[in-house]
This record gives structure tokens, C-alpha cells and sequence, in this order.
């Protein structure tokens, strides 16, 4: 079993392309296959190194190594020597309308109510007038005769599909310019790379039929292929997930302090009835079964990813998250504020409060109870009790209890109005800090 994901290098990764990589790693995991991570690179304009670089990173950094790294930009060679094979077989052709014409033929053939297809004159052209329109210097891009037909094949997600081939355009495999495009250039690799498998969007159900078609026109046996198109993603309310990609992608949610586990959990189990849970691809892989994928339309909700990074945080171990921490910072008290942590970014203000200096707002009308506060701060040293019994003492001096009792000590000591406890932060923070504190809120 081999399976490919193959992204192209024209920007940075988002959520959709996660759940069609992770679903390729995971089957290929789950089934003793192979993973081959293929660089759709042959748009030389709009491809970018640091694309290509930022797409190996992410998938590091979410635990999915590759087995193979394939640039399609070194394949050239490759799909010209399959082109020839099309050409010579009378299944590739060369077209030379140019975009206007063609645009003046989709409208006239939708005023006349029949659907915008190419209509293949250009396999009316003889080849004189070939000849003739290559002599007045026009470069041809070249079609790909499509049978009249219709593909059919069992998909792992969405069942029986098929396409009718007579419905569609003869598709562009070769630019003028002579670049290859993805629906070729996927096929010949399919081929020459043994892909088994290929898990992809539902949006590509079209494509497969095409791409099957060329397949067989190249010699394959679509025999050797199973195809998987998982339904595509909306956000939370129910839109285009496309419209809202730079807010999602990995780079984004990774520097918001996204933990890969909680985002790995949450994809490997949307659109399945299961639970999600957090755990890396190698921990998921042995009870992946995309058969248990729906054909519904899935919604990706941050709400319940960020419920499941709280997860993550709470339960994280202080040597797995301790070279992401402030430096200085120890295992008590990570302890002591993982447990208030939504995302990883939050953990360096309370760093600030334990560790570092911060300057409490004065407390207007608080004065003499903070003072009171002051004079009842207990000697150090400071452990677990120190909490309860200094508060105990000021409920017993001054009457207050509740919120009226914590809430002014609270954003004396640390600046926020609801944090960690307090019983395990304070003896953190120390006696000389938080008498400090004290006094700058009291406005001493």
C-alpha cells in the first residue's frame, strides 16, 4: 500500500489540507503502507521555497514523517515523455483559441441552452492549418480527448460514484508555455510511483473520473487504484471553510499556541460519530478505520478544538512542554497555572506574576482592608496552609467573606480578577513580592 499527499508550494498549509494529509498518513500507518509527501511544484511562478519549507515544518512539527520526498519540478522529463505518448496515440491535441474566443463560445452555447463544453474544433483542424498557425508564431496548449463514457469506481467514503465523461470539457494537460498541470502530472506519478490509495477532498469527485481516464489512456489499470474524497470541511457556522483559510492555517493555529495533539485528535475524529480524543498520529493510527468517515458535510468548530487543548494542557507533564516555557521557569509552577491555560501562549503572563514584576492597579475603596491584608500577611516559610490561614484570619478580623473576601486580594496580587488557585500561586509569588503588591494596591 503506498499513499501520496500533494500539496502545492503557493501557500501555507490550512486545516483542509491537514485532514487529506493526516487521513493519507493515517490509513498508510494503519495498513503497514507507505506516506510520500509530493510538492506540486510545477507553477515555477507561484511556488515558493519557503512554502515548500513551511510544509515539511508543519508536518514535523504534527508528527507525520514522510517516507519519500518528490518534487514534481524534477519530474519534468517525466510528464514530457508521457505527453509524447498522448500525442502520438491521438489522445492529446493541440488548441490554439485563445481565452476570448473561447469565453465568446461558453456564452453562445448557454444563449442556445446547451452547457458551455469545449466543442473540439480544434481536432477539425488539418494539419495544414496547423502548420500554418504555428508559422504565425501561435504556441498551442494541448487537450486531452476525453472517451465518451462513464468512470465508475467504489469509494472508500462516499460509496458507488461515477462521472460522465461526455458531460465534461476535454481538460488542459499542457500550458503553451509547454508547464504541465496538476490533473496530468499526478496521473503519470500515480503511475510511475505506485500509488495504491488516493484520499483527497470531495471536491476532486470530477477529477478522479478524468484523471482515471488518462490513467488508462497511459497504460495503468485503474484496478490497481482505490479512491477516498472525505466531504469538505465549513466553519462552526456552517460557511465556505475556503472563505476563511488565513485565519486557520497551521501557521496561524500554531502560533496562537495550538497544541499538535489537540488538533491531530479533533480532525482524525470529525466527521466520524467517535469522541474526539488528543493524541499524535502515531497514537491514532492503529484505531483509524476511514470507513467510519460520514458522508455529511463536517463542521470545523475552534470551540471544541480549544476545549480539547485544554485537555492537552492541563494533563501536559512538565518535561514534554518545558523547552516551549519561559526560561526559569520549573515544574511547580507549571503545576500550579497548566490547569488555567486555554492556549500555550498564555502561560508567559503568569510567568510575569510569579516570576517577574507586575504592578497591581490601585483598588479604590479597598485601602484599609488591603492594608489590613498587610499587617495579617503571615512569615514566611510559605507552604499549601499559608492561603487558608491568612484568609480565615481576615474573615475573623474584618467581617468579609466570599467574593468581597478574594476578589480585592486577587487583583492585588496578581493583576487579574480569576487565575490558578491561589493556595498553590501564593507561596510562588513570596512574602516580599506580595507585600509589595499589597501596598501598591491599598495606593500606600
Amino acid at each position: 500500500m503506498k499513499l501520496r499527499f500533494a500539496p502545492s508550494p503557493t501557500g501555507l498549509l490550512h486545516v483542509g489540507n491537514l485532514r487529506a494529509a493526516l487521513a493519507n498518513w493515517l490509513h498508510a500507518r494503519r495498513h503497514g503502507g507507505s506516506f510520500i509527501l509530493r510538492l506540486d511544484d510545477t507553477d515555477l511562478e507561484r511556488s515558493k521555497p519557503e512554502y515548500a519549507a513551511a510544509i515539511e515544518e508543519d508536518l514535523r512539527w504534527l508528527g507525520m514523517p514522510w517516507d519519500e520526498l518528490v518534487a514534481q519540478s524534477t519530474r519534468l522529463d517525466r510528464y514530457a515523455a508521457a505527453a509524447e505518448r498522448l500525442k502520438a496515440s491521438g489522445r492529446l491535441y493541440p488548441c490554439f483559441e485563445t481565452e476570448e474566443e473561447l469565453s465568446y463560445k461558453r456564452e453562445r452555447r448557454r444563449r442556445e441552452g446547451k452547457p458551455p463544453l469545449y466543442d473540439r474544433e480544434a481536432l477539425k483542424m488539418t494539419p495544414e492549418q496547423i502548420e500554418r498557425a504555428l508559422a504565425n508564431g501561435k504556441q498551442p496548449y494541448w487537450r486531452f480527448k476525453l472517451s465518451m463514457r462513464s468512470v465508475a469506481w467504489r469509494d472508500l467514503v462516499l460509496g458507488e460514484r461515477s462521472v460522465k465523461l461526455s458531460t465534461i470539457s476535454d481538460p488542459v494537460l499542457v500550458r503553451a508555455d509547454g508547464s504541465p498541470l496538476y490533473t496530468f502530472t499526478s496521473v503519470v506519478d500515480d503511475i510511475e510511483m505506485g500509488i495504491t490509495h488516493v484520499i483527497r477532498g470531495e471536491d476532486h469527485v470530477t477529477n478522479t473520473g478524468i484523471q482515471l481516464d488518462i490513467f488508462e489512456a497511459l497504460g495503468g489499470n485503474p484496478k490497481t487504484l482505490t479512491f477516498g474524497h472525505l466531504p469538505l470541511l465549513t466553519d462552526q457556522d456552517g460557511g465556505p471553510l475556503s472563505k476563511r483559510l488565513g485565519s486557520i492555517s497551521l501557521r496561524h493555529l500554531r502560533k496562537d499556541g495550538i497544541e499538535p495533539a489537540a488538533l491531530v485528535g479533533y480532525l482524525a475524529a470529525l466527521g466520524t460519530s467517535a469522541d474526539p480524543v488528543p493524541g499524535m498520529p502515531a497514537d491514532l493510527a492503529p484505531g483509524w478505520d476511514i470507513s467510519r468517515v460520514s458522508h455529511a458535510t463536517a463542521r470545523f468548530d475552534t470551540r471544541q478544538m480549544l476545549a480539547l487543548n485544554r485537555r492537552v494542557l492541563h494533563e501536559a507533564h512538565f518535561e514534554t512542554v518545558r523547552d516551549r516555557l519561559p526560561d526559569g521557569a520549573d515544574e511547580a509552577w507549571w503545576v500550579a497555572i497548566r490547569g488555567n491555560l486555554d492556549l500555550m501562549r498564555e502561560a508567559r503572563p503568569w510567568f510575569d506574576i510569579v516570576r517577574g514584576t507586575i504592578v497591581p492597579p490601585v483598588l479604590e475603596g479597598e485601602g484599609d482592608f488591603l492594608r489590613a491584608a498587610l499587617d495579617a500577611l503571615p512569615p514566611e516559610p510559605w507552604g499549601a496552609d499559608t492561603w487558608p490561614a491568612w484568609t480565615n484570619a481576615l474573615k475573623a478580623a474584618t467581617g468579609r467573606k466570599g467574593k468581597a473576601l478574594f476578589l480585592p486580594l486577587r487583583l492585588a496580587l496578581t493583576g487579574e480578577d480569576h487565575g490558578p488557585d491561589l493556595v498553590t500561586l501564593l507561596p510562588l509569588i513570596g512574602r516580599e513580592k506580595a507585600a509589595l503588591r499589597l501596598r501598591i494596591a491599598a495606593g500606600a
